[in-house]
């Protein structure tokens, strides 16, 4: 499908590369058609109108067009609502940003993940501890239901054998759900895994996800960290290390 123009589209910068000595190359998350790359020219020049609306975790409305693999940003304003993030919460933004960057592939239109992100954004930006974790888990579980790396959290994948709640399972990067074995670590009960799903099928599944969550955060984290880093193939992500040499320092 060829893309002429599109105007007041919702989205967020989620990295921004040197392109001449006036413009930038922009990856850009937008709800009605996923990560597009922009040109955004002169966006370097003290005197253009995009050089202080740019920025990662801001929403925007933007218009662009084109029908080349990178298009040309025509027009971009800052829709308030939140503050930019800082400290912890701003290096969680970051991280959010290298998820979709690495696992969402452009041009493929992911509107109830884009959703869960502003949410998640404006979660980091009121800098609330207690919540941040709690908005990285469920932000991580929708990522990966949404781009088909997550199986069905209701059953044991290799054998479809329906979860005893009182029984452990956890959850592997290529053998899906399965019992837990005596030296697993981090496992979540049956019942706890089939809220999780229940919560992803919800009609407010974004919300419910982060009610699922709250109550054992430490296994997921383990576990949905080790399941991105397969589908990344990486050992560690970049913000990631950043965060543990900032706070090795």
């Amino acid at each position: 499908m060829v893309i002429k123009r599109i105007v007041d589209e919702p989205a967020y910068v989620l990295h921004r590369y040197d392109w001449s000595e006036s413009s930038l190359i922009l990856e850009v998350f937008t709800r009605s058609y996923g990560r597009v790359a922009l040109i955004a020219r002169g966006a370097k020049k003290p005197s253009s109108n995009f050089r202080p609306i740019l920025l990662p975790l801001q929403p925007l409305h933007i218009a662009f067009g084109g029908d080349a693999e990178i298009r040309n940003l025509k027009s971009a304003e800052w829709q308030g609502g939140h503050v930019m993030p800082t400290g912890d919460a701003l290096l969680s933004g970051y991280y959010l940003n290298e998820l979709l960057m690495r696992l969402l592939a452009r041009d493929d239109p992911h509107p109830v993940l884009f959703d869960a992100y502003a949410t998640t954004v404006q979660l980091l930006a009121s800098q609330s501890i207690d919540t941040l974790q709690v908005a990285l888990r469920a932000f991580e579980l929708r990522l990966l239901r949404d781009i088909g790396f997550l199986p069905l959290l209701d059953a044991q994948t290799s054998t479809l054998a329906s979860l005893e709640p009182d029984t452990q399972y956890v959850l592997l990067a290529e053998a899906g759900l399965r019992e837990a074995h005596d030296d697993d670590r981090s496992a979540l009960s049956g019942a706890q895994w089939l809220a999780l799903q229940q919560a992803l099928d919800g009609d407010a599944p974004f919300v419910d996800t982060m009610h699922a969550c709250v109550n054992h955060l430490p296994a997921l984290k383990t576990q949905l960290r080790a399941l991105l880093h397969y589908h990344c193939d990486v050992t560690v992500l970049k913000t990631r290390q950043m965060m543990m040499d900032l706070q090795a320092l």
